[in-house]
């Protein structure tokens, strides 16, 4: 007998904001039967200067913990899901009961996390309702330790045994319990992280991620027009983005899928004829460009340590980050050369602790000089496609001179999978167009 595929698929808040969008959503779900775990977001905004439920939720809280009035403010909340409901036509079906509990246990100041997670709950009743597929609560089947530390393991056991008895289920994301039953929240990408637990548990053969966006964008579209999407990214490609500034999926959402070796496919609830991105593991296909995307972020400061014979003493680099592991700072990355170590760091994070860190440089490690340099940018070009491609980082070169941005710092990798370039903030924007012509305007 034929294995029935499993897709678990989970929808972002703007996907549920309204019933328009639910009934797109629902369409979705419909349209192929092997999407029978359902994820849900609570309601997004509707339009721009619109409030997330989950914001409203936290406004209303905050109202009864400081003992205000807050029934007007439960019951926005309330018209906003009894409108979701109407406009689906759901017969004999209301929320009343859960919201009595809610404002209980409001008064009772049971907790934020447990208000937060309310907006998932309370759009996974819904959803349930719409589809006729049954409810499980994420209280039941995600689990924390009594610290509030995620438990991978006993979350994997548990949800796995709960939803392999069932053919069809709608587990709302963002949530789930301590040992002690109180409500715990995931820190941020809460209802992506679920997802990808729900599909490690029940062994999906994908893993669909329904947001706004045709899935990745080659480029930032607020820096590029129309940037082309990605049809195929590799998980260690997405990493690199990601870190980068791409934030279509949380990086804590990767993981279990990772593990598991389950692809991801990234598309777009308004319009689902798109074919959207896939993440994998690993594969054979080749890309289109060169490179896959280009990242970047604002807002770094280097200090640049200079010394004679540097790289004969040992411990120098240790000596180095340690001074400012001491100031509680992390660093972003570290380009060197025979007698020069420079360090990037986030800039607001440093400037109150620059002084500490030169004085602490002076003492440890005994430079020639120390240098800081402010207002730079860090640009990653990425793509497998360049270990195969000679003259990729003279191509980025030639296209950031014609563009007249200067370089301040350039590094590859040794996996041959990203090329890091460091700008001048100014030159930011213009450096990501001039590399996304070169690599994909003049390919079209």
């Amino acid at each position: 007998m034929e294995k029935k595929k499993i897709k678990v698929v989970k929808f972002g808040g703007s996907s549920l904001a309204d019933a328009n969008q639910f009934e797109k959503v629902g369409a979705i779900i419909r349209a192929d039967e092997s999407r029978r775990y359902v994820v849900p977001s609570a309601p997004g905004r509707r339009f721009s200067n619109d409030t997330k439920v989950t914001d409203m939720l936290y406004a209303c809280y905050d109202l009864a913990e400081q003992g205000v009035d807050f029934s007007q403010a439960l019951q926005n909340i309330k018209d906003r899901y009894d409108a979701i409901i109407r406009g689906l036509g759901i017969r004999d079906f209301s929320l009343d009961e859960e919201f009595r509990v809610i404002h209980e246990n409001f008064s009772n100041k049971i907790g934020r996390d447990y208000a937060a997670s309310r907006g998932e709950y309370l759009n996974g009743k819904v959803m349930s309702a719409y589809l006729g597929f049954p409810f499980v609560d994420a209280a039941e089947v995600v689990k924390f330790d009594e610290n509030g530390e995620f438990d991978a393991v006993l979350t994997d056991r548990t949800m796995g045994e709960k939803l392999r008895a069932m053919d069809y289920a709608v587990i709302p994301g963002f949530y789930g319990s301590k040992p002690d039953g109180s409500v715990k929240t995931f820190t941020r990408g809460g209802s992506d992280i679920t997802g990808s637990i729900v599909a490690k548990a029940v062994h999906a053969d994908l893993y669909e991620n329904w947001t706004d966006v045709s899935g990745f964008l080659m480029a930032d579209p607020r820096v590029i027009d129309n940037p082309v999407t990605i049809s195929t990214i590799t998980y260690r490609e997405m990493r690199e983005l990601s870190y980068m500034g791409a934030t279509v999926l949380h990086e804590d959402a990767i993981f279990p899928l990772r593990k598991e070796g389950i692809p991801i496919n990234v598309r777009n609830t308004n319009r689902p004829e798109d074919p959207g991105t896939m993440v994998v593991e690993s594969t054979c296909s080749k890309p289109r460009y060169t490179i896959t995307g280009i990242g970047g972020k604002k807002g770094f400061a280097s200090i640049t340590i200079e010394k004679a014979m540097m790289n004969a003493e040992i411990g120098f680099g240790r000596k180095v980050l340690q001074v400012i592991e001491n100031e509680g700072m992390t660093f972003e990355h570290i380009p060197s050369g025979i007698d020069t170590f420079s360090v990037f760091v986030n800039q607001k994070e440093f400037e109150p602790h620059e002084q500490a860190i030169i004085a602490g440089l002076h003492r440890t490690v005994h430079p020639d000089l120390i240098e800081l340099e402010s207002d730079l940018a860090l640009i990653a070009v990425v793509g497998r496609g360049m270990r195969r491609t000679r003259g990729t980082a003279g191509r980025i070169f030639s296209a950031l001179a014609h563009a007249h941005v200067n370089v301040k710092m350039i590094d590859q990798g040794s996996s041959e999978l990203n090329i890091i370039i460091g700008v001048e903030n100014r030159d930011f924007e213009t450096a990501i167009r001039a590399i996304y012509d070169i690599f994909v305007i003049s390919q079209l």
